[in-house]
């Protein structure tokens, strides 16, 4: 007899004792917690796959014998990286209002929302139907598409433009401790305590995001979190989506161009060009008040989230010690120089990977 429809308050009590230390990653965990809850029949027998590339998150595919697929994630509240990070896993409430809340600004852009389970940190949504593939992992086989990276800067200035819209989108996500305790922190705060050259321009910059709230950030945007399928991207991850500065998810994702451009120099015109379709697109869409006050923003970001992703909590792992060393004095040095302007900044950075590579 499934959870929904027993009476006896022994027989919850004893459903919550096996809940308690449940791993979803576990399919012997996992099954019994799907039919107990009713969330698949008795007699169903889905199979496991558990899902990997991220650190903050249990997440399984679910494949269902009707076809209708899920993707469970579970929120860790030790992230998997080498150095302490914590972050309470109630997050998982807010990565389903963003899963909900984008449905409706980006359609067809994001997964379908399945069902969600507070109690035990855990959401599920649709998954994506084969084929498809991880942006990352294509770019980092330096395959790279302008079409797609055009359609990446639309959807974001969607994401950002909304709340002109959905003007309630200031109060359901004004709450920001998961950007702070996932991206800030280890970011900006770590990163200023193991590069100190830089350690005033990321307090300032932190401050100043603390302050600036003016449109839906996603704070994740980046191409490991987005699938193409048929040609269309699909958005993933909302965890530390918030109300704040949009400035940040241009520097957090503008730094995977830049990053690949550095680590494949076979490709960095391709990658270069990538980065500047992507700002070229998004900066079209925008509203005036909007591109007015993120411009000098963005570019502060992307220098703070270049040198965070090789000496902060997470640091890319494609790029290896010489090219970590490498990136960290490129943005050092433009660190020190009057940039106000994302297109400027690129060409600084290509210009200083040719003469770190003369």
């Amino acid at each position: 007899m499934c959870l929904a429809s027993q009476s006896l308050t022994s027989a919850r009590r004893d459903m919550t004792a096996k809940l308690e230390a449940l791993n979803i990653e576990e399919p012997d965990q996992l099954l019994p917690y799907l039919r107990e809850r009713c969330l698949i029949g008795a007699d169903d027998a889905p199979t496991f796959q558990r899902l990997s590339g991220g650190v903050s998150n249990r997440t399984v595919l679910v494949e269902r014998q009707d076809g209708a697929d899920w993707v469970i994630k579970q929120a860790l509240a030790k992230l998997r990286v080498q150095v302490d990070w914590f972050s309470d896993p109630a997050r998982i409430r807010r990565e389903t209002a963003g899963l909900r809340w984008l449905g409706v600004i980006i359609p067809g852009h994001v997964p379908e929302f399945v069902f969600e389970d507070p109690e035990h940190h855990i959401m599920a949504m649709s998954a994506i139907p084969q084929p498809h593939e991880n942006w990352k992992t294509v770019l980092l086989e330096g395959r790279t598409d302008r079409r797609l990276a055009q359609s990446f800067g639309r959807l974001l200035a969607k994401i950002h433009s909304a709340a002109n819209d959905y003007p309630q989108l200031a109060d359901e996500f004004a709450e920001r401790r998961f950007f702070e305790e996932l991206r800030l922190e280890p970011y900006y705060g770590y990163t200023a305590t193991q590069v100190p050259e830089a350690a005033h321009f990321l307090t300032e910059l932190i401050q100043a995001t603390r302050a600036r709230r003016f449109a839906l950030v996603h704070g994740d945007y980046s191409p490991k979190n987005v699938l193409i399928h048929r040609d269309r991207l699909i958005i993933l991850d909302y965890e530390v989506i918030h109300f704040g500065d949009p400035a940040f998810d241009i520097g957090f994702s503008l730094t995977h161009f830049l990053s690949k451009a550095h680590h494949l120099p076979t490709r960095r015109e391709a990658f270069l060009e990538l980065a500047r379709g992507y700002w070229r697109t998004y900066d079209e869409e925008l509203t005036a008040q909007l591109r007015e006050n993120l411009r000098q923003f963005a570019v502060r970001h992307t220098l703070a989230c270049l040198l965070a992703r090789v000496a902060g909590r997470s640091p890319l792992e494609y790029l290896d010690a010489i090219e970590r060393e490498r990136q960290k004095r490129i943005v050092l040095e433009l660190m020190n120089r009057d940039i106000y302007e994302i297109p400027i900044l690129i060409d600084a950075f290509d210009a200083e990977l040719r003469r770190a590579h003369e």
